[in-house]
């Protein structure tokens, strides 16, 4: 059985370490699960989730591995050679399923001896999570004491506690789990059911809270029903009395964080970026005016300074777009009219999208694009932090 797992090469490596219980401990450790999962891919660390899991729930392992797209369920079969090239043949449902009790079977036996708990799997789930967390979009919630009220500190493990508890009492079959983090910071995994079905594995909410802040950082499951219950929880256990959802949101939850913590002046995420468009050349011709060259070098300058005032000289927080929504009632100076006669007011939406939107925007100036200053509601974007913005008549 080793012989195979060892022909999987990275695959199988990852693999028996999940599978053998003195590893998954370690696993745990984050010097040995970077410098693993540096070397992996994503389709890899999905079947090390859901092979561990596959021990507590038979089925859960079954249903993740189903949704495996075909493409690469081929690719895997062809490295690991696990499938025999006889099943490479005939359409695709028989593939899944035959490719699916051939790993139940190669790994049923290894889960029963070494007794891996549906813990165990969520506890890997929170750590691909951690990973890929440029995959999930991330909501910004803060929360807020009554005016005067001081502040106390939060022990770590009596937040868990009182935050498991407050679900479990309203929610009858939730499974919560906890992992800490850098920084007195904590993710939450949380599978939600309901009063007659177990908890739904495969949609759960991820929450980082970190302590001693007023900031929690949300991505939520399809199931959108138990947010006000999910903020509940938040708002009591860490002994606040109210929470906003505030307009920001990113799949970059360095950058949000960043934005929040008012920490410009560091390195952000880099998954799939874009080089910061360039300057245009001013064309500065041998025949050219001398006076127009060096008004061209005036403004430049002019404009470089001002773009360093706004956005600074360190890297922007990564932000995919900004989204406004306008709301004015039509004016004219002319008497009468359709529009102005018109009590609705005139809605219109603009949305600014980007790999990398706030460098982007900082850009523009120097190349030309765009004069300098950029308007506020573009440049107010990480001081404000919001990315959703709804402006009105006063």
């Amino acid at each position: 059985m080793w012989a195979v797992l060892q022909r999987c090469r990275s695959t199988g490596k990852l693999l028996k370490r999940a599978f053998c219980h003195a590893f998954i401990q370690q696993m745990y450790l984050e010097h040995l699960l970077y410098a693993s999962f540096k070397r992996t891919s994503k389709l890899s660390l999905k079947i090390i989730a859901l092979s561990v899991a596959l021990g507590a729930t038979p089925d859960l392992g079954y249903k993740t591995f189903w949704t495996i797209e075909e493409s690469h369920l081929r690719a895997w079969d062809r490295k690991s050679k696990v499938i025999n090239s006889s099943m490479l043949t005939g359409n695709a449902l028989k593939e899944k399923e035959a490719a699916t009790l051939h790993l139940q079977l190669l790994l049923c036996p290894l889960f029963q001896e070494n007794c891996v708990s549906l813990n165990d799997a969520a506890l890997l789930d929170i750590i691909y999570t951690q990973f890929h967390r440029h995959q999930r979009v991330w909501d910004v919630f803060q929360m807020a004491k009554e005016p005067g009220e001081d502040i106390d500190l939060t022990d770590m493990e009596q937040f868990k506690s009182s935050f498991k508890k407050i679900l479990q009492r309203a929610l009858k079959n939730v499974t919560v789990t906890f992992r800490d983090a850098e920084e007195t910071a904590v993710w939450i995994r949380i599978a939600w059911g309901t009063q007659y079905r177990k908890p739904n594995q495969y949609k759960p909410s991820y929450v980082m809270y970190y302590s001693q802040t007023p900031y929690a950082f949300i991505s939520f499951s399809r199931l959108r029903s138990n947010t006000p219950l999910l903020c509940q929880a938040l708002t009591i256990a860490s002994k606040h009395h109210q929470i906003v959802k505030m307009d920001l949101r990113s799949r970059y939850l360095d950058s949000l964080k960043a934005i929040v913590f008012k920490q410009y002046n560091q390195n952000f995420e880099t998954h799939n970026s874009t080089t910061p468009l360039q300057e245009g050349r001013l064309g500065l011709d041998i025949n050219m005016d001398s006076r127009i060259i060096h008004e061209n070098r005036i403004e430049k300058d002019r404009v470089q300074r001002v773009t360093q005032e706004i956005f600074g000289d360190y890297p922007q927080p990564r932000l995919e777009f900004a989204q406004y929504k306008l709301e004015t009632k039509f004016k004219s100076d002319l008497n009468g009219g359709i529009l102005a006669e018109r009590e609705e007011p005139l809605r219109c939406l603009v949305k600014f999208s980007s790999p990398h939107l706030l460098e982007a925007l900082k850009s523009l100036a120097p190349a030309g694009i765009a004069d300098a200053p950029l308007s506020p509601l573009l440049t107010c974007i990480p001081n404000k932090g919001m990315n959703y913005f709804k402006i009105k008549d006063k």
